[in-house]
């Protein structure tokens, strides 16, 4: 019997997408494509409820979810760590999984990855995400979420950033410069840059359809009947990443990471 799925958000750029990947598995079933319009009992049947609706309205359709007892992932932007923190208890409190993917691009988890990787060897950092107008939010939560990773692999070393009360210095995310384009012809765009004396280093991912969140969407589906607990980050359900500081310093002393 196929996993009945509601997509939350159906109706939009990205839950057109999710509905059509579903479609094409025949181990997933879409059973309820939902929108603003929905009664909030709609889909309570599935088993599975992927939201990809708006960040204002996530937090409730996550939480009632839970309450039901469905397996979620979560691939709107807007999730911060207060709000992850909150999920993580939500989450716990509940006995449930969820899986929250910032972004389904698998060039864009592994751009993230190389960012980690480089953090500690540069002291100047800062992030330029691009995406088309009718993003909602800014910055992008593949950028929130980048910032974020670049700064635990810092170990809590500060980056350079001068002249930081300047509002174009654009928002620091976990002390790290964040600047926001959104631009008609553009669909995603994320570069980061790191600056050390006579060099910079950049780590550019262009997104030119949604056709790059196909194999993300696929690979979040596959692992969300096997999760437990929150897990944050397609390149956990992957398994790829940079080694944290700490892990860094296990190695180094010969513990297994």
């Amino acid at each position: 019997m196929p996993t009945r799925v509601a997509v939350s958000g159906a109706t939009g750029r990205l839950g057109s997408l999710v509905c059509e990947v579903i479609e094409a598995d025949p181990a997933f079933d879409v059973v309820a494509r939902l929108s603003s319009g929905s009664d909030p009992e709609d889909g309570a049947a599935a088993d599975v409820l992927v939201d990809v609706s708006h960040p204002d309205a996530s937090a409730d359709i996550v939480d009632r979810a839970l309450s039901r007892g469905q397996r979620v992932i979560v691939g709107t932007s807007g999730w911060s760590a207060t709000r992850l923190e909150w999920l993580a208890d939500r989450v716990d409190d509940a006995g449930g999984a969820v899986i929250v993917v910032p972004n389904f691009s698998l060039g864009s988890v592994i751009g993230t990855a190389l960012a980690q990787f480089t953090a500690p060897y540069f002291d100047a950092v800062e992030i330029i995400e691009a995406h088309h107008p009718q993003k909602v939010d800014s910055p992008s939560g593949t950028a929130v979420r980048t910032a974020e990773l670049i700064a635990e692999a810092r170990d809590g070393r500060p980056v350079e950033a001068p002249f930081a009360d300047q509002r174009a210095r654009g928002e620091h995310v976990a002390g790290i410069p964040v600047h926001s384009l959104r631009l008609a012809g553009v669909v995603a765009k994320q570069e980061v840059r790191f600056g050390g004396p006579g060099e910079v280093l950049t780590i550019t991912h262009d997104t030119h359809s949604n056709d790059a969140y196909r194999a993300g969407i696929r690979a979040a589906l596959g692992a969300i009947g096997g999760a437990s607990g929150l897990t944050v980050g397609l390149d956990r359900v992957l398994g790829i990443g940079a080694p944290t500081q700490a892990n860094r310093q296990d190695a180094a002393d010969g513990t297994p990471a």
